[in-house]
């Protein structure tokens, strides 16, 4: 079953400096952490901001081109997890034609941010993966501001959080 997450905000790994994308169910029960890399953290970054810059970057050219070409961005999915590392699919229409695309989940992700498509994470690699469920922590916890939820997660050890790469 896939579950419908949105794009809560970016951290910083307290121990190793590198750049996680949160994840956010839309019942905002669960939180799922997936490290990036620093360019990739950039790209969503400036999209969740709406900077807009003078010369597109990579997933705004990729959008653009796939909008030139007619064809549709449906949705993404991050559909697996393996030795650590999460694997995404982007999903689109040509046509008539639907297409999978394997994918790194944070190029996924930027582009579909900039595409609008919805997001989702296969139940089976939340329930594998470490996540942060709001309804054991605290009541409060899913109320969280972004500053709030950044400071949550840098308590939080290597051996609490695990480390998932891209």
């Amino acid at each position: 079953m896939l579950v419908e997450v949105k794009v809560f905000g970016l951290a910083m790994d307290p121990v190793t400096s590198t750049p996680i994308v949160i994840l956010k169910d839309l019942e905002e029960k669960r939180a799922i952490p997936i490290w990036i890399g620093l360019f990739e953290a950039s790209a969503i970054a400036t999209q969740m901001e709406g900077v807009n810059l003078a010369r597109p970057m990579t997933h705004d050219l990729m959008n653009e081109i796939l909008s030139i070409l007619g064809v549709k961005v449906l949705k993404i999915v991050i559909n697996d997890l393996k030795n650590n590392t999460f694997f995404a699919s982007i999903h689109i229409l040509k046509g008539e034609v639907p297409i999978t695309i394997d994918s790194r989940p944070s190029d996924a992700i930027a582009l579909a941010l900039r595409a609008e498509a919805p997001i989702f994470i296969d139940e089976k690699i939340i329930e594998r993966s470490t996540s942060i469920d709001f309804g054991k922590q605290t009541k409060d916890l899913n109320k969280y501001t972004k500053e709030q939820l950044k400071e949550f997660l840098e308590n939080l050890s290597s051996e609490d959080f695990g480390k998932y790469k891209m």
